[in-house]
């Protein structure tokens, strides 16, 4: 599985609902964490997903959630998540809720990074039965991408993250949030697809 992937290999068809239950809102996470506190909270009161991106979801004509998994300690997570509920928040065909990496590590090691690393955040994609359809993370496709090369690992861990604030600054959440949006467009149509297949056997 390659990083920021918009499909899981083969998604477990079982519900998430005692895992998706168990987490929080963004308010919450922010509350209870203990590192990168005013980041969240300032990341946060800045992010405002642009309309375009709740009409393509409700496009879809379903509902949907969004799982993401994470720590507070986590760099990314401090340029992602805010994006992330942001596109939420906007959509009302659109739910998403936090848990932590640590207290979740059998759903983490089923959402790898390169099928190796439990890197984070990961966004897991349900429909409305809480069912897994898809997921994403721990970067945008091109910020991934540049993170592997070789030009990014030749560098300090330091330097590598002072580009990394620099590049997510820059972009305003725009590669999230049309990532994701894509995601979901792409599992709605795999689900369409399925279920008028299902009509035409039915009826054949």
């Amino acid at each position: 599985m390659s990083a920021s992937s918009l499909t899981s290999k083969t998604p477990s068809m079982d519900p998430l609902t005692r895992i998706y239950e168990t987490g929080v809102s963004f308010a919450e996470m922010v509350a209870a964490s203990t590192q990168n506190t005013d980041l969240f909270r300032i990341g946060r009161a800045h992010a405002v997903a642009p309309p375009d991106y709740a009409a393509r979801i409700a496009a879809t004509g379903r509902s949907w959630h969004l799982l993401s998994v994470s720590e507070d300690w986590c760099g990314d997570s401090v340029n992602t998540l805010h994006w992330v509920d942001a596109l939420a928040d906007g959509s009302p065909s659109l739910e998403h809720r936090i848990i932590g990496r640590d207290a979740n590590p059998e759903l983490m090691d089923r959402h790898l990074t390169n099928g190796r690393s439990r890197s984070i955040p990961i966004v897991i994609l349900l429909d409305d039965q809480l069912v897994e359809r898809a997921w994403w993370g721990p970067r945008p496709r091109a910020l991934q991408a540049w993170f592997e090369s070789a030009e990014a690992q030749a560098m300090t861990k330091d330097d590598r993250y002072k580009v990394l604030r620099t590049r997510y600054a820059r972009d305003r959440g725009r590669a999230i949030m049309d990532e994701l949006t894509t995601m979901i467009e792409g599992a709605a149509q795999t689900m369409d697809a399925a279920e008028a297949s299902t009509t035409a056997h039915a009826a054949a």
